[in-house]
């Protein structure tokens, strides 16, 4: 008999991390870390599986922190199973792991300096960057799309990655497993997909037939995006318009995915001749950065024709205009650069990094275009925005909110509901358990898979929960 425990992602966006028990095997599906408001954040101190009971393996769906972030915390705990992931997936891993690590300290540091004072008690961080350094070794098992790895000598459990359409290097998981009586089954578990149709990562793959058991994301399962072009050329009116009136763009991004898209876009802009080099765009993020060069190392990994450009020692994300801050110092040198410019920082929510500095001087000016290109979730600074507030805390201070706020969800690299429903008819399961998504989201995506396949069992786990499959 076969179960899935769910320690993260259940019933919430961020976390996710699912352990399946297979006979004596188990294998963590991803080991993420929580991210919000402190009541989210603070589930990242739960325990996770514990490892003297044994954990093979850790095989991980893609990069971003809210499904690698815990990685650090499992190894100091002692395990020493492998980590079965893409090449790109490692490497970008890597670098989100140890600027986690970095980015808590100083949060640490300037928490600790600030509320010890006043009496409170500030919590350490959830690993260092030791900690984080040490968990590399871990990831030796690259796997390609396609490659079918056998997990265990004892039994027949096996594995192989398909392409998830969502961010370089992110994979759709089968692992075939014996159920009752030796009798083989399939768990189709998709980490996040995307929706197609993107210029940077190919399509999702189909999933593969039969499946047994679909374990699937749910973050956009109560809505649709806007078209994607209708969203790029929002995203090039408000440009242009903010240029117009002498402005500023601030756009917060996630380091991964959505930043190479947004410097492909604005690379277009150049090409087509709407924007000059006259107005500076700052990538204001040593991360983004230092992901950007891993999409050229791992470019057979992207779009075919991007492939090809790469190969050839071009890029789609360079252009005339473009400047690269990684230092302080350059960060702080932005504010004295006359409008209009662009600026894209992280982090994407709101919640931290260097868009939270820009914030603090441009937010409160009505020539200011906030342009939100990502998933805000609940509790952030950035979903504050979203909803109307009128004014934010940053830094200990109030700011008042008179930019004008564009959020662009087009942009988004998760699958809206239509193309999450269509995947699941795809698939057409006896079991459909949905994670990774809001509960509105949840109940919304649930009822629309009901309609469509009608024979199929539909759970919505809470944290803690375990499933028998």
């Amino acid at each position: 008999m076969a179960t899935m425990t769910f320690f993260g992602a259940a019933g919430t966006v961020t976390g996710s991390c699912h352990l399946l028990s297979s006979g004596d095997e188990r294998y963590l599906l991803d080991c993420g870390q929580f991210q919000g408001p402190w009541e989210i954040e603070k589930l990242n101190y739960d325990p996770l599986p514990p490892v003297d009971q044994g954990i093979s393996g850790l095989i991980l769906s893609h990069g971003h922190l809210d499904h690698c972030g815990r990685i650090p915390v499992l190894t100091r705990n002692g395990f020493t199973g492998s980590i079965y992931c893409t090449p790109p997936t490692r490497d970008i891993a890597r670098l989100i792991l140890l600027d986690s690590a970095h980015v808590q300290k100083e949060e640490y540091d300037w928490k600790r300096r600030r509320l010890t004072r006043s009496g409170i008690e500030v919590a350490s961080p959830l690993y260092t960057t030791e900690d984080a350094y040490y968990c590399l070794d871990r990831f030796d098992r690259t796997i390609r799309y396609g490659e079918t790895i056998r997990l265990s000598q004892k039994m027949d459990l096996t594995f192989h990655a398909s392409n998830a359409g969502h961010i370089l290097g992110a994979a759709q998981i089968t692992i075939d497993y014996p159920g009752e009586n030796g009798k083989k089954r399939r768990l189709l578990f998709t980490g996040d997909i995307g929706d197609g149709g993107r210029p940077v990562v190919p399509d999702p793959d189909r999933p593969e037939r039969p499946v047994d058991v679909l374990l699937m994301e749910a973050t956009y399962g109560d809505r649709e995006h806007r078209s994607y072009e209708a969203s790029v050329r929002e995203f090039e009116e408000t440009i242009l318009e903010t240029i117009r009136k002498k402005g500023t763009v601030l756009i917060p991004s996630y380091a991964l995915e959505r930043t190479q898209e947004v410097l492909f876009h604005l690379k277009k802009m150049h090409e087509k001749g709407i924007m000059t080099s006259d107005v500076p765009v700052f990538l204001n993020s040593p991360l983004a950065i230092d992901i950007t060069r891993l999409y050229h190392r791992h470019c057979s990994f992207c779009r075919k024709s991007l492939a090809g450009v790469m190969k050839r020692g071009g890029s789609p994300f360079v252009f005339p205009g473009l400047h690269l801050t990684e230092t302080v110092e350059e960060s702080q040198a932005i504010h004295h650069v006359p409008d209009p410019k662009i600026i894209i920082a992280g982090s994407g929510m709101m919640t931290g990094g260097r868009i939270k500095h820009h914030l603090k001087h441009h937010l409160w000016r009505d020539t200011t275009s906030l342009v939100i290109v990502g998933y805000q979730a609940q509790g952030t600074l950035g979903r504050k925005i979203v909803d109307g507030a009128d004014t934010v805390r940053i830094f200990g201070e109030t700011v008042a909110v008179r930019a004008r706020i564009h959020t662009i969800n087009g942009f988004s690299a998760h699958a809206g509901r239509r193309s999450l429903v269509e995947f699941a008819r795809q698939a057409d399961p006896e079991l459909v358990i949905l994670v990774h998504g809001e509960q509105k989201a949840l109940s919304g995506l649930a009822a629309a898979i009901e309609k469509e396949i009608p024979r199929a069992r539909i759970l919505v786990p809470k944290l803690g929960d375990k499933v028998r499959i």
